[in-house]
């Protein structure tokens, strides 16, 4: 571990400011838990938007909100229709500082309302509860990292572009616009507030993601009297779901999980609908090529079958986010920074997805666990890890000391990403 010696009378300055906020950090994250955002809860996302807005005010900074591009789903009877959900939370400041950085992070989370919606202390300094991880807790330590980073020296050296979406959990389809715009408005270096794993691991490469809704239809007909002249959508449905868990395996790192399949109705009616939702990870381009030709190829031999016409939608959405030498050369910068602090950090490569994966896709290089510690997300046995709150914000607030003093090159780190 290296010495703490090697920090800065600001770096020491920071780490003070934040510690005397984390009770703040985790009553806030609480207060904001406690208010249901899934991601098709509008009603929510709207209620905690200016919620969020109102504490990011505190910044020595621009920020608004601003409606998301609405995106297509598929409803349960195959039709495709427009979708919203709640506005984008932009947060602009010093455009035109020396050293740009785009940090990102989701306030929507996978919890619709009434599934899972109480904060309770499970002992052992831990905190159960929907978004407390990811990444209610992300947001409040990017604020109180940038809060603790604004009130040093080095502030106008250093300005930033925020984009906090409502969507993250369903694809980013309604924010990633606004997550290129971010990116590409000379951004060195990425920061977003996923959280790591309760050891401290944080993610490295990332797969490449797709969603997709394959809508088949038959013709109905009485099952009794006349199933003959009936076509089986479902029946071309478990065909082609057979045929795309059968795709595992085929290709090193290529996924497919089918999540679910609708249609049908009363068992006496020959089922004339069924949609198939099925997503797919890929570790570079050329497999996300492949996988996608898998599906139209699969979709194709469904149609052919007597009866049965559809439509599919979707495809890869967030492309992979490898290692490369700009991302390794930002990690060993990361990792040296924990040091500084006595964390040791590990960035392991993972088939999840995140925001970082557009950002990357828009030509900036980023590490994308800066969150809380935590685990379970993704399910009712959610948690946090309390004392990563600060321990996190500090690691963050360290981060931005470094880019803005120059021991840490955004600058060289990004012309890296071309070679």
């Amino acid at each position: 571990m290296t010495e703490l010696s090697n920090l800065t009378r600001e770096d020491h300055a920071v780490q003070e400011r934040i510690a005397a906020r984390s009770a703040s950090m985790i009553e806030r994250t609480c207060a904001w838990s406690a208010i249901n955002t899934g991601s098709f809860n509008t009603a929510g996302l709207r209620k905690l938007a200016p919620i969020i807005a109102d504490a990011f005010s505190g910044l020595d900074a621009e920020v608004r909100m601003e409606e998301g591009d609405p995106f297509e789903t598929v409803s349960a009877n195959g039709e495709t229709i427009q979708t919203d959900t709640g506005p984008i939370l932009r947060v602009s400041a010093r455009p035109q500082a020396p050293v740009q950085v785009v940090m990102s992070g989701h306030y929507d989370t996978v919890f619709p309302p009434g599934t899972f919606e109480a904060v309770k202390d499970i002992g052992d300094g831990k905190l159960n509860g929907p978004g407390l991880a990811d990444m209610k807790g992300g947001l409040n330590v990017m604020l109180e990292a940038l809060l603790a980073f604004e009130a040093g020296p080095f502030k106008d050296r250093l300005g930033y572009q925020i984009v906090m979406s409502p969507d993250e959990e369903i694809g980013n389809f309604a924010s990633a616009r606004a997550l290129t715009e971010a990116a590409r408005s000379g951004a060195h270096i990425g920061m977003t507030y996923e959280p790591c794993m309760d050891t401290g691991a944080m993610s490295g490469g990332r797969k490449g993601s797709a969603v997709f809704d394959i809508v088949l239809h038959g013709r109905a007909a009485h099952a009794g009297r006349a199933k003959e002249e009936g076509r089986s959508a479902i029946e071309a449905a478990a065909e082609l779901v057979i045929g795309l868990e059968a795709l595992n395996g085929q290709r090193e790192g290529v996924t497919f999980n089918v999540g679910a399949i609708d249609g049908g109705s009363a068992v006496n009616i020959v089922p004339d609908l069924a949609i198939v939702r099925f997503g797919a990870r890929a570790p570079d381009a050329p497999s996300a090529e492949w996988a996608t030709g898998e599906v139209q190829r699969l979709f194709a031999r469904a149609t052919a079958r007597d009866g049965i016409h559809g439509h599919f939608h979707g495809g890869f959405y967030r492309p992979p986010k490898p290692r490369n030498e700009a991302q390794q050369a930002l990690f060993d910068a990361i990792r040296a920074t924990g040091q500084a602090i006595g964390i040791e950090l590990e960035f392991v490569d993972t088939g999840g997805v995140c925001e970082g994966n557009n950002i990357f896709a828009a030509g900036v290089p980023n590490v994308d666990t800066l969150g809380v510690r935590g685990g379970r997300i993704h399910s009712n046995e959610e948690y946090v890890v309390l004392d990563s709150f600060a321990e996190r914000a500090s690691l963050s607030a360290l981060i931005l000391n470094r880019l803005a003093d120059g021991r840490l090159d955004g600058a060289g780190i990004k012309a890296m990403m071309g070679r």
